[in-house]
């Protein structure tokens, strides 16, 4: 058990501090408008700046989670 929470611990810790900006509401709206707007083939201005020129020309070839990663990335930080 001990050992469980130590994991948890840890993964949360991680993603604070990868990403301090995640226990604000406002960046989670943020995300979730990126996600829906890229579900529509859209994307907002701000996100765009935040991805790599490499990322956008071969963008089809990037799984799931890189691509949370660049939306996360974009809206945490």
């Amino acid at each position: 058990m001990r050992s469980f929470f130590l994991l948890f611990l840890g993964f949360f810790a991680g993603l604070y501090l990868s990403w301090p900006g995640i226990l604000i509401s406002k960046n989670w709206k943020c995300f979730n408008e990126i996600i829906k707007k890229s579900a529509e083939d859209k994307i907002s201005l701000k996100a765009a700046m935040e991805f790599s020129p490499s990322y956008l020309i071969k963008g089809k070839n990037k799984n799931v989670t890189s691509k949370i990663r660049f939306v996360a990335d974009a809206c945490f930080r």
